[in-house]
């Protein structure tokens, strides 16, 4: 199942993806006599019951939506699928192997494969949804740069798991663009080079976990105006999502709703001979295999 936050009146609801059509889950459960919440944080939390019979209604009614309930996909703006993660977005650095070698030529980072995962976090105001606005600041960054990452959604509360275990506790998968102002890490401290606003784009749904086989077997590529810059597969992750959920869990109680960005793959900008960053006007597209597309344009910041 996909699942959107999209704008209806201005207010953000929740919404499943039927071929062309976006069907708001709280209204097609409320013509049933039942309930579903509006918003995506409250539906995670109501799961695995709440995606029972999200899935239940939508086989029923499945091309005889009551009134109302149905809005055209094209041309309704898709918001990020979680607009305010309660904790930001755990970032995942270093963490494929061809990503470790560019970075260490041309960051200044360690040359070693990571021992343990290399977290930091991006706070919620840099949360932005497909088709939103990444905001270059000329003032404070010459050198924006792009990673597309895998997004994993925790499905519920996640303490001390096990790696063998911890798919179970994946909610579903998304895009996310992890933009990084390569000129502002400070004191090797990354929070605030990839925590500004507009700098997590997210989406441009979720899709339920039940419907990705193997998250560590997906084409992932980015492209900046049309042209591809990073071209990989989930496979080459350093740390899997099993590693990282067992890791952040061991210390970090994760909760219904939290986001995990997986890592990036080689190409980022900073490592092209000479290096390539983004600028206003650009558009970058994240396509990630059986998840989505993400894209995002750049502008110049007011």
């Amino acid at each position: 199942m996909k699942l959107v936050t999209y704008s209806r009146k201005q207010q953000p609801r929740l919404g499943a993806v039927a071929g062309d059509q976006i069907v708001d889950l709280a209204d097609l459960a409320a013509a049933e006599g039942k309930q579903l919440p509006s918003d995506m944080l409250a539906f995670i939390e109501a799961s695995p019951a709440a995606l029972a019979l999200a899935r239940e209604l939508l086989q029923r009614r499945a091309g005889n939506w009551p009134a109302g309930c149905a809005t055209a996909l094209a041309g309704t703006k898709l918001l990020a699928p979680i607009q305010r993660p309660t904790k930001g977005v755990f970032g995942v650095g270093l963490n494929y192997a061809k990503h470790v070698d560019e970075s260490s030529r041309t960051m200044q980072t360690q040359s070693d494969i990571p021992s343990h995962p290399v977290i930091f976090i991006k706070p919620a105001t840099a949360v932005v949804g497909p088709n939103d606005a990444i905001e270059h600041n000329a003032a404070l960054t010459q050198q924006l740069d792009w990673e597309a990452e895998l997004g994993v959604i925790i499905g519920r509360r996640a303490k001390h798991v096990r790696k063998e275990d911890a798919l179970d506790y994946v909610f579903g998968y998304t895009c996310l663009n992890d933009v990084s102002a390569r000129d502002l890490r400070h004191g090797g401290q990354w929070s605030f080079a990839k925590g500004q606003d507009t700098y997590c784009p997210m989406g441009p749904w979720i899709v339920t976990a039940d419907e990705i086989a193997d998250p560590h077997a997906l084409d992932i590529s980015l492209t900046v105006n049309g042209v591809t810059k990073q071209n990989s597969n989930t496979r080459h992750m350093i740390f899997n999502t099993h590693a990282l959920i067992a890791h952040l869990s061991s210390g970090i109680t994760l909760e219904p709703g939290d986001v995990i960005a997986t890592g990036t793959p080689e190409g980022v900008g900073i490592s092209y001979v000479p290096p390539q960053f983004l600028k206003a006007g650009d558009v970058v597209e994240i396509t990630i295999q059986n998840v989505g597309v993400l894209r995002n344009p750049v502008v110049a910041a007011g």
